[in-house]
């Protein structure tokens, strides 16, 4: 909902304010290697509902049936037009309420809703199914998140304990803007804070984007899944609180998402039925 990403929101936003529930989408990336996919497909009020238990989005839709969360996919992906259909089911262990600010002024905030899950896939376009480790967690905002940050980098790190781990390493526009959260969620619904080890550059991307990750030891890209002008997800190998941990790691510079050549860009990937 008002997607962060959309260029179009960012578009209607010149002229005054706008309703963020009219610029809605579901982001689904695969990245099997006998079938990547990605579908990002903007839409418009008209084609949107939710309520307490339902999110509708187009075709798809988001259910939560009282045990987990069902995500019912039907898309098509781009800029090849494949059929993506199929259905992703949330079991969490353990349910979190917790939220708190990523910015200085708390006009963003970020908290984990299920910090560890337990995910089925179900695929049958492409045709595929698999079974794995989960997490779902929730962003919101009060403006732009280009106005508060310069670029930040994040991990989700599961340890051995069944605990997870997150990092928001957030530079503002000034030393002053800056932020570190280094959280562990555990399996008894306890939110404890951690001392960070110092931070680690990583090699850029193709893309030449900056990258940082905070580990005890020598940081390892084990895959690249997504990199783009402004963005970039890896599966990292690294050491934190005492552990060799395998993490999910996201990196994104806010200069370069408001650039008018990304803009212009994002719509090939970010197409809008309104």
């Amino acid at each position: 909902m008002g997607s962060v990403f959309s260029p179009y929101y960012a578009w209607a936003r010149r002229s005054g304010k706008v309703e963020p529930d009219n610029y809605c989408a579901l982001n689904v990336a695969l990245y099997s290697r006998r079938a990547k996919r990605w579908t990002m497909t903007e839409r418009g009020g008209q084609h949107c509902h939710r309520d307490a238990q339902q999110f509708t989005i187009g075709p798809s839709q988001l259910r939560w049936d009282g045990q987990a969360l069902v995500i019912d996919i039907n898309e098509v992906g781009v800029p090849f037009p494949h059929r993506v259909k199929g259905q992703v089911k949330v079991h969490p262990q353990g349910l979190f309420s917790f939220s708190t600010a990523i910015d200085q002024q708390g006009l963003h905030r970020w908290g984990p809703i299920s910090p560890s899950a337990r995910v089925e896939v179900t695929m049958s376009s492409p045709g595929q199914s698999w079974q794995g480790k989960g997490y779902l967690d929730s962003n919101e905002g009060d403006e732009p998140i280009d106005r508060s940050c310069r670029e930040w980098d994040w991990s989700r790190s599961p340890l051995n304990d069944g605990s997870t781990a997150v990092i928001y390493d957030i530079q503002g526009e000034t030393p002053q803007g800056d932020k570190l959260l280094a959280l562990r969620f555990t399996p008894l619904g306890e939110v404890l804070p951690f001392e960070t080890p110092d931070r680690q550059t990583l090699p850029l991307t193709l893309w030449r984007l900056g990258r940082r990750m905070r580990s005890d030891g020598r940081v390892h890209v084990v895959e690249q899944l997504e990199d783009t002008p402004f963005y970039q997800r890896a599966l990292l190998q690294s050491d934190l609180l005492g552990e060799s941990v395998q993490s999910f790691h996201e990196s994104i510079t806010m200069s370069r998402l408001v650039s008018p050549v990304v803009q212009a860009m994002l719509p090939w990937r970010m197409p809008r039925r309104a």
